[in-house]
C-alpha cells in the first residue's frame, strides 16, 4: 500500500503489540510477524474469572472451608478469632447481595484485628474494598486496596482491584503500574489482567499520540525511504523522472531545443529537486506552481500531497488529494494514484470502510492501472480477505508481468493462508512459489525479504539468513534488512550481541529509522534496561508517520516505564534475556 508504513495484519498469535518484543521476521512490505514483550513463551491463559467474591481466612487450616471454623464463646475468643468471625459474617452478607451490612463486619474486623497479623488484616480491608466496589465507590476501594497492598505488597487480589477503581477514576497511570504487577505477579496467566494492561495501554497510547502528533514539528524521512515508497508505484506520473518536454531552459538550450516551458515552473523545479534528493524544497515548489495557476496544477497538487504524507501531515495532504480526484478533466492515472493515496491514508487512520471505497473507485475509473490492484491487494491482506488479495496481486501481473513485487506478495499472501490454516501441502506450495520467483526475479530484494520471513516461520533459519544477506547485497542502504537479520540472529543462535550490533547499524546507516529504534527497545526491554529502552522508545515516537503508528510506540513506552515503577515499588521483575 501508500502508506508511509503499512498496518499490521492480524498475527494469529492473540497477542497484543504491547507484548511484542523480538519480531520473527516482520517482511519490508508487510508487518505481520509477532513474538514477546514479557513472556518470550506465553501459554495460553489459564484463568478468566472475575475478582468480585470477597476472601476467606488469609491462610485457611487445610481442609477448611471458608467459614467453616466453629464459633466458640465470645468471651473466650481470641482478637483475632472475633475479627475472623467478624469477618466471616460479612462474607454471608457479601454474598446475600447486603453490602452496607457487609462493610460494617469487615470494618469490625478490621478495628479487632491486632496489628502485627498483617496478613488477615490486609484480607479484611481487600474484602471491605470488594463491598465498596459493588456499590461503585471507586475512592473508597483505592483506599482500602492501598491499606491491604501496604500490608501485603504482593497481594494481587488487591493489586487488581485497585487498577479496575483507578481506571474508573480516569487515573491511567497508576491503573497501569498495578496491573503491571499482577501481570508479572500471574506469570501472565489470567486473561483478565491481560486484557485491562491491553486496554490502558491502548488509551494511554491514544491520547498522546493525539496531543503530540497535533503539534510534532514535520520531519522528511530518509531518501532511502523515500525512494523506496515511489518504488511501489510503477504507473505513477508524479514519479517518474522529467520527460524531454519537461526539461529545464538550460538544459534543453545545452540539447538545441526550443524553451517549451518557461524554467519558473515550480512543478518542475519541484521533480529537478526530486531527482537531485533534495526533498525539502519540494512542498515549497509545488506550492508556487499552484499559486500562479501553471498548467501542471493538477500534478503539483498530487506531489504535495504525497511530502505531505511522508512527513505525516495526513491533514494537509488530504484537501490537496480531494482536490485532484474532484477534477474531472486531470489525467486519470493522477485521480486514481491520489486514490490509492488517501485510501491507504484512511487505512491508516483505522477506517477500512473508506479506504476500501477509494481503492474500488480507483479500479473503476482507471480499470488497466496495475498500481490500483498491486496496493488494493495489500489492503486485503490486512482485512484478511487472502483470496480478494490474490485475485488482485493476479490482475496486477496481468497488467504488468514484469512486476516482481506482486508476484513475491501474492506468494507470501498464499503462504499465510496456508501458515495460519495448517496447511502442510498448501504451505510447500507457497515457498515453492517463492523460489521460483527469486529464479525470476534475482534483483527483487523485497522478494528474498518475504521468502525470508516464510522461511523463519518455518525455522529454516540458515537459508532465511542468506535470504537477508541477498537482500543487503542488493539495497546495502536499507536499514531495515539489517534489523530483520538482526532479530533472526537472536531467535535462531541466541546471539544477542550479533543482533544488536546489526540493528546498530540499521541506525548508522538510516538514523531516522523508527523500526530500529523502536526494535532495539523493545530488546533492550527483554534485557531488563528499561532506561534504555524508554529512550528507544521515545525516539521511534519522535520519528512516527502517524498518529496511530505513534500510539503504539508509546504504548511500548509506558509499557517499559510502568514496569521500571513495579520494580521500583515491589521488586517485581520479569524474566530478561
Amino acid at each position: 500500500m501508500a502508506a508511509s508504513k503499512p498496518v499490521e495484519p492480524p498475527s494469529g498469535t492473540g497477542l497484543p503489540r504491547w507484548q511484542l518484543a523480538l519480531l520473527v521476521g516482520t517482511p519490508i512490505v508487510l508487518g505481520v510477524g509477532a513474538v514477546y514483550l514479557w513472556n518470550r513463551s506465553r501459554k495460553e491463559s489459564s484463568g478468566t474469572g472475575e475478582r468480585i467474591t470477597p476472601e476467606g481466612s488469609a491462610s485457611p487450616s487445610q481442609g477448611q472451608s471458608d467459614g467453616a471454623r466453629a464459633a466458640p464463646d465470645q468471651e473466650n475468643m481470641s482478637p483475632l478469632d472475633r475479627a475472623q468471625a467478624a469477618k466471616n459474617k460479612g462474607n454471608k452478607y457479601f454474598k446475600a447481595g447486603k453490602y452496607e451490612n457487609a462493610i460494617q463486619c469487615y470494618t469490625e474486623a478490621i478495628g479487632l484485628c491486632p496489628a502485627d497479623h498483617k496478613s488477615d488484616l490486609s484480607t479484611f480491608f481487600q474484602n471491605r474494598a470488594a463491598a465498596y466496589e459493588q456499590q461503585l465507590k471507586w475512592t473508597e476501594v483505592v483506599e482500602d486496596c492501598c491499606q491491604a497492598v501496604e500490608l501485603n505488597p504482593r497481594y494481587i487480589k488487591a493489586l487488581f482491584r485497585r487498577a479496575k477503581a483507578l481506571e474508573k477514576l480516569d487515573n491511567k497511570r497508576e491503573c497501569l503500574e498495578d496491573v503491571t504487577a499482577v501481570c508479572i505477579l500471574e506469570a501472565f496467566q489470567n486473561q483478565q489482567s491481560m486484557l485491562l494492561a491491553d486496554k490502558v495501554l491502548k488509551q494511554l497510547g491514544k491520547e498522546k499520540a493525539k496531543e503530540k502528533y497535533k503539534n510534532r514539528e514535520p520531519m522528511m524521512p530518509s531518501p532511502q525511504f523515500i525512494k523506496s515508497y515511489f518504488s511501489s508505484f510503477t504507473d505513477d506520473i508524479i514519479s517518474q523522472p522529467l520527460q524531454k518536454g519537461e526539461k529545464k531552459d538550460e538544459d534543453k538550450d545545452k540539447e538545441g531545443e526550443a524553451a517549451e516551458v518557461p524554467g519558473s515552473s515550480g512543478y518542475l523545479k519541484a521533480k529537478q529537486y526530486m531527482e537531485e534528493e533534495n526533498y525539502d524544497k519540494i512542498i515549497s515548489e509545488c506550492t508556487k506552481e499552484m499559486e500562479s495557476g501553471g498548467r501542471y496544477t493538477a500534478e503539483a497538487l498530487l506531489l504535495r500531497a504525497t511530502f505531505y504524507l511522508l512527513i505525516g501531515n495526513a491533514t494537509a495532504a488530504q484537501p490537496d488529494l480531494d482536490r485532484v480526484i474532484n477534477m474531472q478533466d486531470a489525467n486519470v492515472k493522477l485521480r486514481a494514484n491520489a486514490l490509492i493515496k488517501r485510501g491507504s491514508m484512511y487505512m491508516q487512520q483505522q477506517q477500512p470502510l473508506l479506504s476500501t471505497q477509494d481503492f474500488n473507485m480507483a479500479a473503476e475509473i482507471d480499470t488497466r492501472n496495475p498500481d490500483v490492484y498491486h496496493h488494493r491487494g495489500q489492503l486485503k491482506i490486512l482485512l484478511d480477505q487472502v483470496d480478494e488479495a490474490v485475485g488482485d496481486f493476479d490482475e496486477c501481473i496481468l497488467l504488468r508481468p514484469d512486476s516482481a513485487l506482486a508476484q513475491a506478495q501474492k506468494c507470501f499472501a498464499l503462504y499465510r493462508q496456508a501458515y495460519t490454516g495448517n496447511n502442510p501441502s498448501q504451505v510447500q506450495t507457497a515457498m515453492d512459489g517463492f523460489e521460483d520467483v527469486i529464479r525470476r526475479f534475482p534483483k527483487c530484494a523485497e522478494g528474498y525479504a518475504l521468502y525470508a520471513q516464510a522461511l523463519t516461520d518455518q525455522q529454516q533459519f540458515g537459508k532465511a539468513d542468506e535470504m537477508y544477506d541477498k537482500c543487503i547485497e542488493l539495497e546495502p542502504d536499507n536499514a531495515t534488512t539489517y534489523v530483520h537479520k538482526g532479530l533472526l540472529q537472536l531467535q535462531w543462535k541466541q546471539d544477542l550481541d550479533l543482533g544488536l550490533d546489526l540493528i546498530s547499524k540499521a541506525i548508522e546507516i538510516d538514523n531516522k529509522c523508527d523500526f530500529a529504534y523502536e526494535t532495539m527497545g523493545t530488546i533492550e526491554v527483554q534485557r531488563g534496561n528499561l532506561d534504555k529502552a524508554i529512550d528507544m522508545f521515545n525516539k521511534a515516537i519522535n520519528l512516527a508517520k502517524s498518529e496511530m503508528e505513534m500510539a503504539h510506540l508509546y504504548s511500548l513506552c509506558d509499557a517499559a516505564y510502568a514496569q521500571t515503577e513495579v520494580a521500583r515499588k515491589y521488586g517485581l521483575k520479569p524474566p530478561t534475556l
